[in-house]
């Protein structure tokens, strides 16, 4: 079956649905579909109303709990415990100087490290920053509440380089007291130790209540592949106080420091011979550092019995110095910025908005407009990544200046958001966000060779969306939705115009992709469960792709129009009392619509996909869980073969791995301690984790890998 016809072909399952939805029609909703608007960090589109679910939510939203991502597992990235979300693809690179590959139905599928074309916020505070580029560093797993992933046309309502949301809210303390400690330690040398208090004085509905939740943890290992040690601390809090009764403030503080080897991109021939290798690395001694701290302050007040005021405030700084692996002879052309990279990051924003609830006649409505303003300052400067001492080269040292540069970027994005609930089962969802991003690069370094590379650019997009939904029964809604994003180029992007340095100068020349979303989709609640499904295309304009990658810099042009076109389904089931199921299917067709050339006369044909981007993935997991003694679990991904390159003519191939993890929980008046082992990739399966797309020396894979292990405990004490 190809892949148009699977699209099609398994369209009559959203109408096979009644058959489930009378299996259940008296039965109380489950954990999965319970309420996700209890949090003041959630998703807007999410807690607009109140009591509002993952069910009723007329948009591709998955909610994964806490304690599901801290369920026998390392706690050190979000990679371990999403696949049961269907078309998030997010990969561990084995490569902590790069952060995690994340993309939402292919977009982000691009990114060289870090995060693009993904929003992430935190507690409300974007890890996204207002060009669109992200990260996921600053996420502590061990004080995770819940982790929100929004997919298709709703995501517009979030702005630049919004084609999926990831939205953290992390615990908000509440009595009784509770202390804990965590630590895990796994293959090669991997350890992680965790401490977390969270408490509350009150319950949070009197003045001068508080809550509290601290959060601390560090994590070391060598690594998988040579080249890659990794050490990070990390710090999370959240402190909450009510004002009086009708306001409440919130601070939030994060902190993390991160030093990292950088094992880099492998050819096929060097995957094939030694995945654990590391050649550039060892030569240049590649690595990263950087340092971020961020606090913000959030203040919400009940202005009448319909008006809610919310005003959220950030600050934060990040450093980073970056090692690569570039060659001497390439930093001797005078217009090529070096092989070591400083930045130095300062970042800032204020979100407000204002929601009122009411009714017109008998039809109850709400209304949420905001404006939200971010900026960040950027001092980057570039260095010889090599010094010459008595006339011998010596690599991996910081050289010379060859790059100084101030870059600011801001952006000013006023929204409204409305719904009507029309009739009992009827509602209809709008609103739009007017988008202005800037750009402005100041030049210091400018000497024979290389030009004063100063510049600025600006984008302004009008971003719509609607949606209507039909409530079929109780447990059994249907809708439709459409909107329109944009996502700009991000401050790296713009940054070169030739992989040679022969043209210097940002790349002012490239354009905003834009994108059109259509999604038909479906939501069942079946006993204490819930089963999705998602019929989805996207039509891009001006979709913004790697022209060519070498030497650490990469090059990206305007590709033209591409589509993105799939289904998506995902089950999560409780049955038994103790026992979970999860199961995610993703079906994407991303493909370029058109011959796409470049200067050089290469060309990229219509119909060749997208690189970066799987076609199929599948995640099925069962758990048996009581509240104490023996606990078990078992999960199996498959992910088929990825493109690497826009000539489709190297790709990674598919595999399917395999995770089986067991322990006891012991429960003794105010302790418990949970004990757990684990082993990954159970059959040993040699494979390719992620790519580097369009790595212009033919270095795309990087490796995963083989069957690993890992045993951890928690301790808790709880004071009553």
């Amino acid at each position: 079956m190809n892949n148009k016809t699977s699209v099609f072909f398994l369209t009559p399952l959203f109408f096979l649905q009644p058959v489930l939805t009378y299996a259940q029609s008296a039965t109380t909703p489950g954990t999965a579909a319970a309420s996700s608007s209890s949090q003041d960090g959630s998703l807007i589109v999410i807690k607009k109303r109140s009591g509002v679910s993952e069910l009723d939510t007329p948009a591709a939203v998955s909610v994964v709990s806490g304690q599901d991502l801290r369920s026998n597992t390392a706690q050190v990235n979000l990679s371990e415990s999403l696949g049961s979300v269907p078309g998030l693809q997010i990969q561990n690179r084995q490569n902590y100087a790069q952060d995690l590959q994340l993309s939402v139905r292919g977009f982000g599928s691009r990114s060289m490290y870090g995060v693009r074309g993904v929003r992430v916020y935190v507690d409300g505070i974007p890890a996204t920053m207002p060009d669109g580029q992200g990260q996921t560093s600053n996420i502590d797993i061990n004080s995770i509440d819940k982790v929100e992933v929004l997919r298709g046309p709703y995501s517009a309502l979030y702005g630049n380089a919004s084609g999926g949301v990831v939205n953290i809210d992390t615990e908000t303390g509440s009595q009784p007291t509770t202390l804990t400690a965590g630590t895990y330690y796994g293959s090669f040398g991997s350890w992680r130790n965790s401490v977390k208090a969270s408490g509350a004085t009150g319950n949070g509905t009197h003045a001068g209540d508080v809550n509290y939740t601290i959060s601390g943890s560090r994590f070391t290992t060598r690594g998988f592949r040579d080249q890659s040690g990794t050490q990070k601390n990390l710090g999370n809090g959240k402190l909450g106080v009510r004002i009086d009764d009708v306001s409440t403030l919130t601070l939030m503080f994060n902190s993390v420091s991160v030093d990292a080897n950088d094992p880099g991109g492998l050819t096929k021939s060097e995957w094939e011979s030694n995945p654990r290798q590391s050649p550039r690395g060892d030569m240049y001694n590649t690595r990263k550092s950087l340092d971020q701290t961020q606090v913000g302050l959030r203040y919400q007040r009940d202005m009448s019995e319909k008006d809610q005021l919310t005003l959220t405030t950030w600050h934060g700084e990040r450093h980073t110095t970056q090692y690569q692996s570039i060659p001497v002879s390439v930093q001797q052309n005078p217009a090529y910025p070096g092989g070591v990279i400083v930045l130095e990051r300062k970042y800032s924003g204020v979100d407000t908005h204002w929601k009122h609830d009411d009714q017109i006649g008998s039809v109850p409505f709400s209304l949420t407009g905001g404006l939200d303003y971010e900026t960040m300052t950027e001092r980057r400067q570039g260095f010889q990544n090599y010094v010459i001492d008595n006339g011998t080269t010596e690599l991996g040292e910081k050289g010379d200046l060859r790059r100084n540069e101030k870059n600011v970027m801001w952006n000013l994005d006023p929204y409204l958001q409305t719904t009507w609930n029309l009739t009992p089962k009827w509602t209809l969802d709008a609103g739009m966000r007017y988008s202005t991003v800037s750009f402005d690069s100041t030049d210091y370094y400018v000497t024979p060779g290389n030009g004063d590379d100063s510049g600025s650019k600006r984008y302004h997009k009008l971003l719509p969306m609607g949606s209507l939904n039909y409530a079929l029964t109780e447990a059994w809604n249907v809708y439709f939705s459409a909107g329109r994003g944009f996502e700009t180029p991000t401050i790296n992007e713009l940054s070169y115009r030739s992989i040679s340095g022969n043209e210097t100068g940002l790349n002012l020349g490239l354009k905003p992709s834009t994108s059109d979303t259509f999604e038909l989709g479906s939501k069942t609640r079946v006993g204490y469960g819930l089963f999705t499904a998602a019929l989805f295309q996207t039509n891009t304009d001006n979709e913004l792709v790697v022209a060519d990658s070498s030497n650490g810099r990469s090059v990206y042009k305007n590709a033209g129009k591409t589509r993105r076109r799939g289904l998506e389904m995902s089950f999560d089931q409780q049955f038994a009392e103790n026992w979970q199921m999860k199961m995610a299917w993703t079906l994407l067709d991303a493909t370029y619509r058109n011959e796409t050339c470049d200067d050089d006369g290469s060309c990229t044909p219509a119909g060749n996909r997208l690189p970066g981007v799987a076609r199929n993935m599948g995640y099925a997991s069962l758990a048996y869980a009581p509240e104490a003694g023996w606990h078990a679990g078992a999960e199996i991904r498959y992910m088929s073969s990825i493109q690497a390159d826009d000539e489709n003519d190297a790709k990674a191939p598919a595999y399917t791995v395999t995770s089986l993890n067991s322990g006891y929980r012991f429960n003794w008046d105010k302790w418990s301690l949970d004990t757990f082992a684990r082993v990954d990739n159970l059959f040993d399966k040699e494979y390719v984790g992620s790519v580097i797309v369009n790595e212009g020396n033919g270095r795309y894979y990087e490796p995963a890998p083989g069957r690993n292990y890992g045993v951890g405990a928690t301790l808790t004490y709880t004071f009553q």
